[in-house]
Order: C-alpha cells, then structure tokens, then sequence
C-alpha cells in the first residue's frame, strides 16, 4: 500500500492530500531512510517515523487496512514506539 494512503487510512492524517504534503517536504522516515515519494511501498513490520502536533511519532505497522475505518478499527493496524528505543 502507498505511504500517503496509509497514513491517512489509520488516520494519523487528516487527508491524503496532508499525507502527501508531509512526505513531499522530507518530514517522514520509513524503517530509518527518508522518504523521496509518496508513493512508497509500506509492508507489515515497517517502522515510520514523523512529526505529528509537536511530537515525533513513530508505528510499527502490524497490518495493512483495506479501508479507513473508524478509529478503533485504525489503531489495529499499528503499535506506537518510544522513539528513543527505535533505533535498535
């Protein structure tokens, strides 16, 4: 699944459109590198990492949603990190 349409189908984001916008000005790190384009695969065990509301965010996606469901349902696909403890 696309990057930007993860993010917002486990509503960390708003819209796709912000999704896009946050990837496109080099805010967003998956599994360590930065990501070039919004278009980027994301897989099961992937780590992202972003600033979100003055805070670094960073998941582990757990799965892949086939749609943006409520929020309960969104957090299922992902488990927060300490972002200290990312890194091993």
């Amino acid at each position: 699944m696309r990057l930007d349409r993860y993010l917002f189908f486990i509503r960390l984001l708003k819209s796709r459109s912000l999704a896009q916008a946050l990837i496109d000005e080099g805010h967003v790190r998956l599994d360590g590198r930065r990501v070039a384009k919004t278009a980027e695969d994301v897989r099961v065990g992937n780590i992202i990492a972003m600033p979100l509301h003055g805070t670094v965010r960073v998941i582990r996606v757990l799965a892949i949603p086939a749609r943006r469901g409520p929020p309960a349902e969104a957090r299922a696909h992902y488990e927060e990190i300490d972002a200290g403890s990312a890194a091993t």
